[in-house]
């Protein structure tokens, strides 16, 4: 009977200790969010008592990979940040379930815009939480600018061009050792298109664009991809303003060996560590920009996860998020007004005109191969000389992409 009782006891302890050591995962795919899903984490463990929240980050790439490895195996995290864009493959293919009713009735109670209430639904059903935005805005220089006479950001396309060839300085040869205008020339395929993408956009073109019929085709063999192309040609080979050798995008922004740029507003957070006395501020693209929303999804049926997503999307958190990260948060009803104030450089992506008009990347399964295939077209064609003053030549690089990026959706049954 003694014995009885110690066993009895001995699983009583065990028992305890499972319930004490309770631990919820929250995955993500942005490592510099750490701090701010610990800083949530913290508040959590002192409401929940016995209650562990680990926090695994990795690259964004070998994360979705991990994710289209754990997911079927049911082994992935219990909260897991993704875009919505990727998230739309897992979410169709029954890996990711809907959100519990308490979520979303937060997400459709007016918290939130109807973009991003799209983005995060699939059929009508909603499955993820709106956290936060990638969103491009234009970086300048407000020193160059002014050295060069220039009194405020270009607004059209035609300046865009015009500025990047005033604010180019050169040495005695005339290469630039100043770019006037920072474009994304080589390093990940998916990068380089949406980079070209954003341009395009102020044109009024799309990779990509749904049909009547709901099926998809490429949209950019046309004016729009004709107008933007020429622009990257004719800065790389013709003006010289830009090369693939000088340092740009935020690094020489930094550095300042760019005067402006287009980027995503994590930018801000990176200056104030690397080069905080850098007088720069920021604006709206003339037409409008991407914004990649990025979602909460709970895979566990425990309700201490979907509270703990509750924690995330509290206002005093999301203003955390948006003054100590940079990343931008969806919530529409939190007053930022005091954190803008005292970052400037977050005006031009958190204070849009009405009339800007937002793309996304859609949520289609192929989406990232016909972006990285298309970027391998356009790599080769950002140098090559031989299109410069080239309609005929630029629009067949265009066509050739285009009649690829179409094959792939017939492939994926969407054309």
């Amino acid at each position: 009977m003694q014995r009885s009782l110690i066993t009895l006891i001995a699983l009583l302890a065990l028992v305890g200790s499972a319930i004490a050591q309770k631990t919820l995962t929250v995955w993500s795919g942005y490592p510099e969010l750490e701090p701010f899903y610990a800083h949530v984490a913290a508040q959590f463990e002192a409401d929940n008592p016995g209650v562990k929240v680990e926090i695994l980050t990795q690259p964004l790439r070998d994360y979705e990979r991990r994710l289209m490895v754990t997911l079927p195996a049911d082994s992935a995290g219990d909260i897991l940040e993704i875009s919505s864009a990727f998230a739309a493959r897992l979410v169709q293919n029954d890996l990711i379930p809907p959100l519990s009713a308490n979520l979303e009735a937060l997400v459709t109670g007016g918290a939130y815009a109807d973009f991003y209430i799209e983005n995060a639904s699939f059929d009508g059903t909603v499955y993820g939480v709106p956290l936060f935005r990638g969103q491009g805005a234009l970086f300048y220089n407000t020193a160059m600018f002014e050295a060069a006479g220039l009194a405020g950001p270009p607004t059209t396309m035609d300046e865009y061009v015009e500025y990047a060839n005033i604010l180019t300085q050169r040495d005695a040869s005339g290469e630039p050792t100043v770019s006037g205008w920072s474009l994304r020339l080589g390093g990940g395929g998916s990068g380089i298109a949406e980079k070209f993408w954003t341009i395009m956009h102020q044109y009024g073109g799309s990779i990509v664009t749904q049909q009547a019929d709901g099926t998809w085709a490429a949209d950019y063999a046309n004016d729009a991809g004709y107008e933007t192309l020429k622009l990257y040609v004719d800065l790389v080979n013709k003006d010289r303003v830009v090369t693939p050798e000088l340092t740009g995008d935020a690094q020489g922004f930094q550095l300042g060996t760019t005067a402006m740029f287009i980027r995503e507003s994590w930018v801000i957070g990176d200056i104030a560590a690397k080069a905080p006395d850098l007088p720069y501020a920021t604006a709206v693209l003339p037409r409008g920009t991407i914004s990649l929303p990025v979602n909460l999804y709970v895979t566990s049926s425990d309700p201490l996860a979907s509270t703990f997503v509750e924690y995330v999307m509290r206002s005093e958190n999301l203003r955390w998020l948006l003054a100590n990260v940079g990343w931008l948060p969806n919530r529409q009803d939190v007053d930022y007004a005091d954190i803008i104030a005292a970052t400037p450089g977050l005006d031009g992506f958190i204070n849009i005109p009405a009339d800007q008009v937002l793309f996304t990347v859609p949520p289609i399964e192929p989406i990232d191969e016909i972006q990285t295939r298309m970027a391998e077209h356009l790599v080769r064609a950002f140098t090559d000389r031989n299109l410069v003053d080239n309609e005929a030549g630029i629009r067949a690089v265009l066509q050739t992409a285009a009649n690829e990026t179409n094959d792939i959706l017939r492939r994926a049954g969407l054309r």
